[in-house]
């Protein structure tokens, strides 16, 4: 799972074994180990909210997903979620999940796991 983190932005990506993953537990998480610290990015489903939801936690980020939403993700060709998350001191985060897409250019990262991308697929 790739996370990018840009101001009040947040967006996951998930391979294909990732994704399924978490569809069949309903949880994934990684971390980025530090020397005085561990900083985890987590993925969870839950019951009873209706978008994609989040929260900051002991040097966790959690990324919520509606329980329904994960019940039908690995298996359709929906890309990902997206939500805009109003918060009480009135600004917003933008909340970003979707499939991992191989590449266009270049690049030393091993995408075999990766969702075909449907821009190299239009172009064959």
């Amino acid at each position: 799972m790739k996370i990018r983190i840009k101001g009040n932005s947040i967006r996951y990506r998930l391979t294909k074994t990732e994704v399924t993953k978490f569809c069949n537990v309903g949880f994934y998480e990684e971390m980025t180990e530090f020397k005085d610290g561990i900083f985890k990015y987590v993925l969870q489903s839950k019951e009873n909210i209706s978008h994609l939801e989040a929260d900051f936690r002991n040097g966790s980020i959690v990324m919520f997903l509606p329980e329904r939403d994960k019940l039908v993700w690995k298996n359709t060709d929906l890309v990902g979620f997206r939500h805009t998350m109003a918060m009480e001191n009135g600004k917003e985060l933008f909340l970003l999940l979707e499939k991992d897409f191989v590449c266009l250019d270049e690049t030393m990262e091993d995408q075999s796991d990766n969702y075909p991308n449907p821009l190299i697929e239009n172009k064959l």
